[in-house]
This record gives C-alpha cells, structure tokens and sequence, in this order.
C-alpha cells in the first residue's frame, strides 16, 4: 500500500511576514489553490490555441496573457513575497502597520485591460474607445495602490479618484458598448451577459479594497480570500466563457478574422479602407489635361 505524504506549506517559514497585519499559513494555503487554479487555465488555455481556428485566436492570447501574469502574482502573494508594510490610520485596533500586496495591483494593471479589450472586440467600439477604457483601468488600479500605500488620511482621495475612474469605466463597458453591440446585432445578447457580469465582480473591487488595504478593517487573510474569488470569477471564468460562446460567433460579421492584412472581413475578400480611399466619395475622377502655358 503506497504512502502518501503531505508536504506542509513552508513558505512563510522561508519568506516571514511582515507587520501587525500580515498573511497567514492558511491565507498562504488559499493563495496557492488560486495559484494552481490560474496555473490550470493558463494551460488549458496554451493548449486551445493549437486546436483554434486560424484568424480566431484573438481571446485566446489575450486571456493566456492574463492568467499567465494572474499566476505569477499569485505565486508570489502566496510565498509571502512582493509586499511592502505600510502604516495605518484606521482601524488601528486590527494593528498599526499591514503587508500590502503590490504584485496585485500589477496583476490589475495587465488582467483588467484584457476584459477591456476583449468586451470592446465584440461590441464594435472604436479602437480609440478601447484605448480611453484601458486608461480608465490603469487610472483604477493606480489610485488605488497609491491609496493603500498612503499612511495618512489623504489615502481617501487616491481612492476616491479610482473610483471615479471605475464609475466612468462601468458607463464605457456597459451603455456605450451594449449601444454599439446592438446597433450591430451580431452578438448583442453574449455581450450584454458578459459586460454585466464584468461589471458586477468590477462593483465589489471598490467594497473589498475599503475593507482590506484602504480601511484595515478586515485581517489579511480574509481580504485575501475575497481577492481571490473575485479574480477568478473575473479572468478565468470570463475567459472559458468567451471561448465557450465564441464557437458561435461570425468573425467575419465581428470584424475581428485577422490575417496577413490585419483585421479584414475575408469572407468577401474585401478590403473597404482600400476601396474607400481609391474611390472618392463622388465617384472617379477624370483627370483634366493642364492648360497649355504660353510665355
């Protein structure tokens, strides 16, 4: 009968915490479930891009991209490594200093754009839409990093800012976006599904920030554990989501069949960018011989 050995989770012995408010063995045994979880996805999803058609990998890398990145920042949280202490002013019954996470935040700043570009594609945007909605994130997760590493009350304003930020985001993806989805009725109802549910996990970032790094209200563990399963529910699930309902999907119709050309409807074999700027909009024009010049 084989023996099977369970190893203790070590990393806290090698790699000690930091500050009144600091990660736990079982807080590090939660990080390393959602380690594997985004290390699982990642592979599953490198392994879907070999079996994708050619022209329809576009959600593939995107998101391979951002559970890569969610499993490095993961890995580090869970080894109880890329953290700062930092000192608090509220709460300070719960301590006066507490680890802050920076390699979440960065982890933010790649997995959230992705969503972005991603809900963009299928709703038709503007590729300057989609550029103003990655800034909108970056300005989200920027604020709130410089709020949790503030050590006086003008934390408040960095996430104040944030989350202004996240209200104009919230408009951009779901009205702006489902108007443009609609107008092109070619996946409005998968649109309108996946933006609302992007927008929902993105609704409870602000509460769960309050509560952890912003007001030091809840222990490090427990902030943790409401990270976790909103970024899973956010990129993993998003992302088998998107390739799940992407099987129905006209690239052609979505504009988004990329080839050696770039972002090209092929079906027709087309090239309207090309059409347009050959042909004016009054139609051709005849050159006219120049007038003879008499010295």
């Amino acid at each position: 009968m084989g023996l099977i050995i369970l190893r203790d989770n070590d990393a806290l012995d090698i790699n000690p915490p930091a500050g009144d408010q600091h990660l736990s063995v079982n807080g590090s045994d939660w990080l390393w479930a959602v380690t594997a979880v985004f290390v699982l996805s990642f592979i599953i999803f490198v392994g879907l891009t070999f079996i994708a058609k050619a022209g329809e990998k576009i959600f593939h890398y995107l998101f391979a991209i951002a559970l890569l990145v969610g499993s490095i920042a993961y890995f580090a949280m869970a080894s109880d490594l890329a953290f700062s202490v930092v000192t608090q002013v509220d709460q300070l019954h719960m301590g006066h200093t507490r680890q802050i996470f920076w390699a979440k935040y960065v982890y933010w700043v790649v997995s959230w754009p992705v969503a972005i570009i991603a809900l963009g594609l299928i709703s038709g945007v503007a590729w300057a839409t989609i550029a103003y909605n990655i800034a909108l994130a970056w300005v989200w997760a920027i604020a709130y990093i410089c709020s949790a590493y503030t050590a006086s009350t003008y934390k408040w304003g960095f996430y104040a800012f944030g989350t202004i930020a996240w209200c104009l985001l919230a408009f951009q993806t779901l009205f702006v976006g489902n108007r443009r989805a609609t107008q092109m009725n070619v996946v409005k109802t998968h649109h309108i599904a996946l933006a609302s549910w992007t927008n929902l996990l993105w609704l409870l970032y602000p509460i769960a920030f309050g509560l952890s790094d912003g007001g030091n209200r809840i222990k490090e563990t427990a902030g943790f554990i409401f990270f976790g399963i909103l970024d899973i529910l956010l990129i993993p699930v998003l992302a088998f989501c998107f390739i799940g309902l992407g099987n129905s999907w006209d690239y052609n119709r979505l504009n988004l069949a990329f080839t050696q050309y770039g972002r090209v409807p092929v079906s027709a074999g087309t090239f309207p960018e090309k059409e347009a700027a050959a042909t004016p909009a009054g139609g051709p024009v005849t050159s006219q011989p120049a007038p003879a010049t008499t010295v």
